[in-house]
């Protein structure tokens, strides 16, 4: 069959379907600019976001920095404390340089880089794989549309992400040296675009937008794994690390995340290190752009295998737990890990504060005042609860994406109502937040080596207001499923407020604007069951609203 400017090719498949190959007279860029603009209106809310969270950690550190070591002996006594810890430099990275900017890129400069690797493969997979699965792509490639365009759009669309978010480094800390700043932009960036290229080499080989997005934060959990094992077996040598080329191992350099600190922004620049980047980038996008030519609309070059039909799968839980049981197995890893990391260096906390007034009063802001070990436990597993909440939206709005790929519709179809199908996705959001923080508290209490009965009461405190933010990310499916991705947004504003509230010496009033702000202080402090029953009827009642908002809404088409 054939159309005005399009060509549709019977896919020799047992269903017969058709499969859109692109058209006949179009360019393979033919559309990219259309394209880019829908994608960048689609992500009006949450790239914006995402980019804001970490230009704020970012610009937020050098006055955080010069209250901590606002002297020179207080920024040598830093840097003789990390030449000592190894847990701290797998944690944070050496230091190579005592200037405040020099103490940003080193305190935030591999943060910022990840993050700007999770933005930019949420973009690339949502815009690639997600809009295959779901159908949508078929329909747009029916069009004047190029074979790659929507591969160009979408890393056009984190290309524009990055350079917002490397833009607004450069100019927020061009006070601190103008080289400098525009480095660590321009290394943030550079990291952001290398994981966007991988996110669409990715994107081509699996079938799946979920796997695809597991695998990609894989990749980038392992390049930080090797860039922590690198700075943990290095020396930490600063005096002969800067400017002479020495400091980092071999496994620091074989990670992404590990150009960026070696790039050292502010402390003697090494331009060369944004070629490497910048390479790699290119070199990785070439393979996606091949891969993207040789295969199929729909398909992939690693199809899902596929699973029994009965069996384990009769249960709508137990088709939820096949779906997310991936995600579930990857954060709990990353959680376990991160635990043995904050427990190993708990024991470090006090000399690495040693007699800084301002580092103690940041640490008791965050951890609360019942003794300055105590209060590093509590800062520590707080920042893993903050985390948990973007597992728990991620896993909350799995439903959406089960409605828009219109998976839903033939399970519903069936003697399944809606609540026993939202049902099993909620087991798993938030059981599955449990878990995590369950074996967070595994690994922090055989890090630390100390008891694991408060450690584990630590870690579970956080559960009610982890839930609370998964409450109203079930609030926002079920009542504006459209609206949904402001749940992201939602995660992003309290990680944000938690991460650097403290340091900003932010009013009590905004940081109980956080559900985390009325959690009681564990270990150390006493137990307050009130506003942790309070934040658990909260969370039932967004929970329960939501899927009151399911059962009487349409599906999402």
């Amino acid at each position: 069959m054939t159309t005005t400017g399009t060509s549709v090719t019977a896919s020799a498949t047992a269903t017969g379907s058709a499969t859109v190959t692109g058209s006949a007279t179009a360019g393979t860029g033919t559309g990219t600019g259309t394209l880019l603009r829908f994608a960048l209106r689609r992500d009006r809310v949450l790239v914006p976001v995402w980019v804001a969270v970490n230009a704020l950690m970012v610009l937020s550190m050098p006055g955080t920095l010069r209250g901590l070591y606002g002297t020179a002996a207080e920024r040598a006594g830093l840097m003789r404390q990390m030449e000592t810890n190894s847990s701290l430099r797998a944690l944070v990275g050496p230091v190579f340089g005592d200037s405040l900017g020099a103490l940003t890129a080193w305190r935030v400069g591999v943060y910022a880089g990840a993050l700007a690797a999770v933005t930019s493969l949420l973009i690339v997979v949502r815009h690639t794989r997600d809009e295959e699965e779901s159908g949508r792509q078929e329909l747009v490639a029916s069009g004047m549309v190029g074979r790659r365009a929507p591969l160009t759009a979408a890393l056009l669309a984190a290309a524009v992400a990055n350079a917002a978010l490397a833009l607004l480094v450069a100019a927020g800390l061009a006070g601190q040296g103008v080289a400098g700043a525009l480095a660590l932009g321009l290394g943030i960036a550079g990291v952001g675009m290398l994981f966007a290229t991988t996110a669409a080499i990715v994107a081509q080989l699996t079938e799946s937008a979920r796997l695809a997005r597991g695998l990609t934060a894989a990749v980038l959990g392992g390049a930080f794994v090797l860039r922590a094992a690198g700075d943990s077996a290095a020396g930490g040598d600063t005096s002969r690390a800067v400017g002479s080329g020495g400091g980092s191992s071999v496994l620091t350099w074989v990670s992404p995340l590990g150009w960026l600190e070696n790039l050292r922004a502010f402390a003697g620049e090494r331009w060369w290190v944004l070629l490497l980047l910048a390479g790699a980038t290119a070199a990785q996008a070439a393979v996606a752009y091949a891969l993207a030519g040789r295969r199929d609309l729909g398909m992939s070059f690693l199809p899902t295998r596929p699973g029994p039909a009965a069996g384990r799968l009769r249960t709508a839980g137990a088709l939820a737990w096949r779906l997310q049981r991936g995600s579930v197995l990857g954060w709990s890893t990353g959680f376990l890990l991160a635990g043995l990391v904050y427990g190993g260096m708990t024991e470090g906390a006090a000399g690495l504060v040693g007699d800084n007034e301002r580092a103690r009063e940041i640490i008791e802001r965050m951890g609360g005042q019942a003794g300055l070990t105590d209060a590093f436990v509590s800062a520590m597993i707080g920042m893993l609860g903050l985390v948990a909440a973007l597992y728990v939206v991620a896993s909350v709005l799995r439903m959406g994406g089960e409605e828009t790929s219109g998976r839903a519709e033939p399970v519903l179809a069936g003697a399944v109502g809606r609540l026993r199908w939202a049902a099993g996705h909620l087991v798993i959001a938030f059981g599955g937040a449990a878990l995590i923080m369950l074996l967070a508290g595994l690994g922090f209490a055989a890090g630390y080596g100390h008891d694991l009965g408060p450690i584990l009461g630590a870690c579970l405190v956080h559960l009610p207001a982890v839930w609370v933010v998964g409450g109203a990310a079930v609030l926002l499916h079920g009542l504006l499923p459209r609206a949904a991705v402001a749940a992201w947004g939602l995660a992003g504003a309290v990680l944000l407020l938690g991460w650097i509230g403290p340091a900003l010496d932010v009013p009590r009033a905004a940081l109980d604007l956080s559900p985390y702000g009325h959690l009681p202080k564990l270990p150390g402090g006493g137990m307050s069951w009130p506003p942790v029953l309070t934040l658990l009827l909260v969370a039932g009642a967004l929970v329960g609203l939501g899927l009151a908002g399911l059962r009487r809404r349409d599906l999402t088409a």
